[in-house]
């Protein structure tokens, strides 16, 4: 069993124990995804770490997606509610770059795939580039934030 679920399934115990709600119900919620992960597709598997944080990249994603959708709504409680339970789910993702990490990150893998391909790259090479750039982030910033530094390299 991976070390990051075992770590959640601890802290569910904990929250259990102090009759933490939130946290219960968030918890509860991110091992029922890690669980319907290991069981889809042909065969059930265990999940390593790094799959495992990206169930919950995905699950604290849908919680903000989720929040901006109540608040514009004027569901202002249940836009709490989601944001309360992200802000459980970032405990457990690394911390994320900065902009100014982003862009130096664009930079970097611009700069990789020039030496490789021997010109400057343009956006039609934007792929390329992202692919490096995104195996530089290793999941420390979201996609969006990554192409748009990309973009901005590339274009000018």
């Amino acid at each position: 069993m991976s070390t990051l679920k075992e770590q959640l399934r601890a802290d569910l115990t904990a929250a259990m124990k102090s009759r933490d709600e939130l946290v219960k119900a968030t918890l509860r919620l991110t091992l029922t995804a890690i669980g319907n992960a290991e069981v889809s597709g042909t065969t059930a598997r265990e999940l390593s770490d790094d799959e495992v944080l990206g169930v919950i990249t995905k699950e604290s994603k849908k919680r903000a997606e989720s929040a901006e959708a109540f608040a514009a709504a004027g569901r202002t409680e249940q836009a709490a509610q989601e944001r309360a339970e992200a802000e459980v789910l970032a405990r457990y993702l690394p911390t994320q770059l900065s902009d100014d990490e982003v862009d130096t990150l664009a930079r970097q893998a611009v700069a990789d795939v020039a030496a490789e391909s021997g010109e400057q790259p343009g956006p039609r090479q934007m792929g390329q580039v992202m692919k490096k750039a995104n195996a530089a982030a290793q999941g420390r910033a979201e996609g969006g934030r990554i192409a748009a530094a990309v973009k901005k390299q590339l274009v000018g």
